[in-house]
């Protein structure tokens, strides 16, 4: 092979690495949401053959956060999490747990609710076991238990299909229920949360029930700690209109949070 030739090559080589490599990420974003994946889904989903997809997921199970299986792959991690009721995420649980604190301040006695499911919904809801007569409408196993262990609190949950890694509720029957109740706030997770890209998700499997919770709601929140913001994941939910209140942690910029503002959110800073 001439010199050119083999540069050349070089090059080919690197651009298919770049391109691999980020779209392993994402593939294993999306098993750690969902918990499995099918290799025609994730086909379909990322525009590449099945082919390309079995080597991926082969890749990542020699990494040792997958196993494979006839026509998919799951989780690792999905059997000891369903039975510790443990959640996949748990980094940045300092700023989460500051930022569940000031979301429970934003809830009186007696109001009515959405949680979304997550760490950080959680967090907020473990500091509202002090509030008495919530209704609270949530699809996550976890924070029903949570709440719904508190006398006085009635606790109600969606249909649907389990999701492991966030121990919830997903898919048709769970969207058909929050489109025909309506409450006062909503507390809603993201993965990623950006001024261009909007809010996005590791797969599509939960876009259309958050955008039911959204219109059940009168006032969303997002809460998310700040490493995720400017930060996009897979799939977008929509623009940052969808959403009137903002609770993070003391790590985004003054320059994020003016734009936020400007775009009639309000910033709400746990510290």
């Amino acid at each position: 092979m001439r010199v050119n030739e083999k540069h050349s090559a070089d090059r080919n080589e690197n651009t298919v690495r770049l391109l691999a490599e980020p779209r392993r990420q994402r593939i294993l974003e999306w098993i750690e949401e969902e918990g499995s994946a099918r290799v025609r889904d994730l086909s379909a989903a990322f525009e590449v053959s099945e082919a390309t997809i079995r080597q991926d997921l082969e890749r990542l199970e020699r990494d040792g956060q997958i196993t494979r299986e006839h026509g998919g792959a799951y989780l690792n991690s999905v059997r000891t999490q369903s039975a510790s009721m443990s959640l996949h995420h748990q980094e940045n649980m300092d700023r989460k747990r500051k930022i569940g604190a000031l979301a429970a301040d934003q809830v009186a006695d007696g109001e009515t609710l959405i949680l979304d499911a997550g760490t950080t919904t959680t967090e907020v809801a473990l500091r509202l076991t002090g509030r008495s007569n919530l209704t609270v409408i949530t699809n996550a196993l976890n924070i029903a238990v949570i709440l719904g262990s508190v006398p006085g609190n009635a606790v109600h949950m969606p249909g649907g299909q389990f999701k492991p890694p966030t121990l919830s509720l997903s898919g048709d029957k769970s969207v058909e229920y929050f489109r025909s109740i309506f409450a006062g706030k909503l507390f809603l997770a993201t993965a990623g949360v950006a001024l261009d890209a909007g809010l996005t998700y590791p797969s599509f499997a939960d876009l259309q029930l958050k955008e039911a919770m959204i219109r059940a709601a009168s006032h969303v929140y997002l809460v998310a700690d700040s490493t995720k913001i400017n930060r996009s994941s897979f799939t977008r939910l929509g623009a940052l209109e969808l959403i009137h209140s903002f609770i993070t942690d003391d790590g985004i910029s003054d320059a994020a949070a003016k734009e936020f503002e400007h775009r009639g959110i309000k910033v709400l800073i746990a510290k």
